[in-house]
């Protein structure tokens, strides 16, 4: 019988992805290990693989290229050689024919589908992707319920009617809705209170104007000094590191240091692993490869999972202070403000200095506010004498 394909979870909290395509024709043999489509989930792109072979049949009814999609939808078949009839997919209750099929599960089948009773035809699906209208909160004038081509068009001249009214576009992709959904959560699940100090930055700044002297366009960014020292400091202050899990703190080995990175589908925070393993100049190659895959869509789960610790940079804009939100379940997150030079006072005579803000926002049930001053305390000190911290850390 032929073996379902379909949606697989890719990431912690997916729900819904974007297809992006199919990676074979409709009718070519595939062979155990090979790609068989494209999803765009939790801010990344996936190649997804089968663990089987058979040929890949498309039915009519199949995702295009831009639909959206959710974990569990069918979307094709694979069968084996002499096999030829499948069903269309006209609607996901057609996976209720398939829960007698035995054998291997495909690898972009992940969990066991549960089937709703909700429909659309083939028409209206195809008219939604053509109008770019989200079908899935439509409430179907069919029978049972079943969403008709009219439904989708009907949706689309009010929606237009609402547009007309507007200044803007307030359709939420699904970034947006993957974005929104981790920060309510973290704001709900979390204690969340930021500390503020600032730091004498004048030491580093000198530091990579000598790096820049040397090395041009490959040297570190600011971003990069701050990651390297966050590490340093959260080696002498694991409680910063940590997570709360299943009712108990969870303090972690590893430093894996997430950074934001602002990108026209949205906020990403691909990781930095071992941080403190890696050269100041390691830390560099590896955030602008992964702020480069970022920006151009191309950053794969694993690259955006994992992370203990995040550090978002926003003094490029200019802001001092601010409040940085949880990058959930992680303990803490370190915002940076702007390098400025101001008037500081020092031995009774004022004199211009490099001036730094930090915002630490940490969870208050992981960590006290004794333990993340004492963080920043630390981190200062790092800051204003960076020199002997920015050195290799060789591997143990």
């Amino acid at each position: 019988m032929a073996i379902p394909i379909t949606i697989p979870r890719l990431g912690w909290n997916m729900e819904e992805g974007i297809f992006v395509g199919w990676l074979r024709r409709d009718g070519d043999p595939i062979q155990a290990g090979e790609g068989l489509f494209t999803l765009e989930s939790e801010k990344a792109t996936e190649d997804v693989e089968c663990l089987d072979s058979g040929i890949l049949r498309i039915p009519t009814g199949s995702p295009s290229p831009g639909d959206p999609v959710k974990v569990g939808d069918l979307i094709g078949y694979l069968l084996v050689p002499g096999e030829n009839e499948v069903p269309a997919i006209d609607s996901q209750e057609s996976l209720l024919k398939l829960e007698a099929v035995k054998g291997p599960v495909p690898a972009s089948t992940s969990r066991k589908v549960e089937c709703t009773k909700s429909a659309i035809s083939p028409r209206a699906r195809r008219a939604a992707a053509e109008l770019g209208v989200d079908w899935r909160n439509l409430k179907g004038t069919g029978r049972t319920g079943r969403i008709r081509e009219e439904d989708v068009r009907n949706a689309r001249k009010a929606a237009k009617v609402r547009d007309e009214s507007e200044v803007g576009d307030s359709r939420i992709t699904p970034t947006r809705r993957i974005i929104a959904e981790r920060m309510r959560h973290s704001l709900s699940t979390t204690a969340p209170v930021t500390l503020t100090t600032t730091a004498d930055a004048t030491n580093l700044v000198d530091f990579r104007q000598e790096m820049k002297t040397q090395q041009a366009e490959k040297a570190p960014g600011f971003t990069d000094f701050f990651v390297k020292l966050a590490a340093v400091a959260l080696a002498g202050h694991p409680r910063l590191n940590s997570r709360w899990e299943n009712d108990r703190i969870i303090q972690l080995r590893e430093i894996h240091i997430s950074i934001a990175v602002d990108t026209e589908a949205g906020l990403m925070a691909p990781v930095i692993r071992d941080v403190p393993r890696l050269s100041l100049v390691e830390v560099a190659d590896r955030s602008r490869a992964l702020i480069d895959r970022a920006r151009k869509g191309t950053l794969k789960i694993k690259e955006i999972e994992g992370g203990t610790f995040t550090i978002t940079n926003l003094g490029a804009f200019g802001i001092d202070a601010f409040t940085p939100i949880i990058h959930w379940p992680q303990c803490a997150i370190l915002g940076i403000g702007r390098i400025q030079r101001q008037p500081v006072v020092i031995n009774d005579q004022v004199v211009p200095r490099e001036q730094v803000t930090l915002s630490l926002t940490f969870d208050h049930r992981i960590a006290d506010g004794a333990d993340a001053a004492r963080f920043l305390q630390t981190l200062v000190t790092l800051i204003e004498e960076p020199s002997a911290a920015l050195t290799r850390v060789e591997d143990a």
